[in-house]
């Protein structure tokens, strides 16, 4: 058995909650492998609306094994907040959710370092959550986390070192914050936290796959926010791509199957950051009231624009996309014409490649204009119903892209979700 990678193509808030949901039926796990509680995974179905922010979103279907993977970092506070509330509707979470011990904990000094930090960069502001993932990835790589399997061997001593560590930063920084209500909720949410079965995870997978298991792998964010090769600085702090899978499950390369690359018919991006289709008139703002384009965690306006083929291939082509899932077509329902750039001219030369950076004053889109559909598609429920005019963009967009469009969503809720024949 091989596990499938499931993941954005583009800023993040692409739907990839909803998705998971969607396919989680075809699996016998779903598994996180990376970023923490910044990326909110909305999903809705029977008249309800649920945000996911480190919980896989297959927790909603049929009994299927989730897994929080050793490359995403938790708060235990944040972590228990969104398991009681998904007790309480009903799920039985300490049945089928289970977290690697190799899980770094997110500390409450970690949030005030995130905010000090951003303070500290004035007008160069990366538009961060403020949730500490930062801070608990550069304590990561410079070998000074804790992590969830410390619990087991001298964790009192292991957390009072980093804090200590931490406050020691925090003054320097010109902050000196009472921490002690704070400290208590996180210590008593630690102590929650056990109560879930806490594996090593590397193994659990292997050996599912061993048993003939098949296995969803979710992504948070997107590839554009990739620390790699995402638009640096204005990025996030894991490996976003399908190699993130790897390192954050303890899957090998040659394990990975299907690679299901999501965006929507348009694009979006929050936070600060170069974005080359952003519109700032009003389709751009007629985008972000029909799509309710407002961040899941955060509530921050989202930035619309036309969709980008030129950043869309370099995403394809870092993870070997199998198959493309379109989401949101249905907020481009009434729009008169459709644009979509093909390329960037740079100082007065075009390309179609994805630049180092894309901060240049001097970057311009070069877009292809096409009629829209002019059609509610809210309601249709089979791909033969699709208006020609969305017909033709999708023969447009599988041309460009050089790979089949498989899914298209039509709605926010699970229903409205058209499995296309291949």
């Amino acid at each position: 058995m091989k596990v499938d990678v499931l993941l954005g193509l583009q800023w993040g808030d692409e739907g990839k909650g909803k998705v998971v949901d969607v396919l989680t039926p075809r699996y016998d796990v779903v598994a996180r492998f990376q970023g923490g509680p910044n990326a909110g995974h909305t999903l809705e179905f029977e008249g309800k609306k649920y945000v996911l922010r480190s919980i896989p979103s297959g927790i909603f279907q049929h009994g299927q094994t989730n897994i929080i993977g050793n490359g995403v970092v938790l708060d235990p506070i944040l972590f228990r907040e969104e398991a009681e509330a998904l007790e309480k509707s009903g799920i039985d979470l300490k049945k089928v959710l289970k977290i690697s011990k190799k899980v770094h904990l997110i500390l409450p000094t970690h949030r005030l370092l995130d905010a000090a930090n951003e303070k500290a960069k004035g007008g160069s502001k990366i538009g961060t959550t403020g949730k500490g993932i930062g801070p608990t990835y550069t304590d990561k790589i410079s070998r000074n986390g804790l992590r969830l399997g410390d619990l087991f061997d001298n964790f009192d001593a292991k957390y009072s070192a980093a804090r200590d560590r931490h406050l020691k930063q925090l003054a320097a920084l010109g902050e000196n914050p009472d921490i002690t209500e704070n400290e208590a909720r996180w210590k008593d949410a630690v102590e929650y936290m056990r109560g879930f079965d806490i594996i090593d995870s590397e193994y659990e997978i292997n050996n599912y796959l061993r048993q003939g298991k098949s296995v969803l792998c979710e992504g948070a964010q997107g590839t554009l926010l990739d620390v790699d090769f995402g638009s640096y600085p204005f990025v996030t702090s894991s490996n976003t791509i399908c190699a993130g899978a790897c390192s954050g499950l303890g899957v090998a390369p040659n394990r990975i199957g299907e690679v299901f690359g999501i965006f929507k018919a348009y694009c979006t991006r929050v936070g600060s950051g170069p974005f080359p289709t952003e519109l700032f008139d009003e389709t751009g703002k007629k985008i972000r009231d029909i799509g309710h384009e407002y961040g899941a965690v955060t509530g921050r306006e989202r930035r619309c624009g036309w969709i980008d083929l030129v950043a869309l291939k370099y995403s394809i082509m870092l993870n070997g996309v199998t198959q493309l899932i379109m989401m949101k077509s249905d907020v481009l329902d009434d729009f008169d014409e459709i644009k979509a750039c093909v390329a960037y001219e740079i100082d007065g030369e075009r390309t179609d490649r994805f630049p180092f950076s894309i901060e240049s004053a001097e970057l311009k889109p070069v877009y292809v204009t096409m009629p829209g559909w002019k059609t509610d598609m809210t309601k249709i429920k089979s791909e033969t119903e699709f208006p020609e005019a969305f017909r033709n963009y999708i023969a447009f967009l599988e041309k460009e892209l050089e790979t089949p469009i498989t899914i298209v969503s039509v709605g926010p809720d699970r229903e409205q979700t058209i499995v296309r024949s291949k």
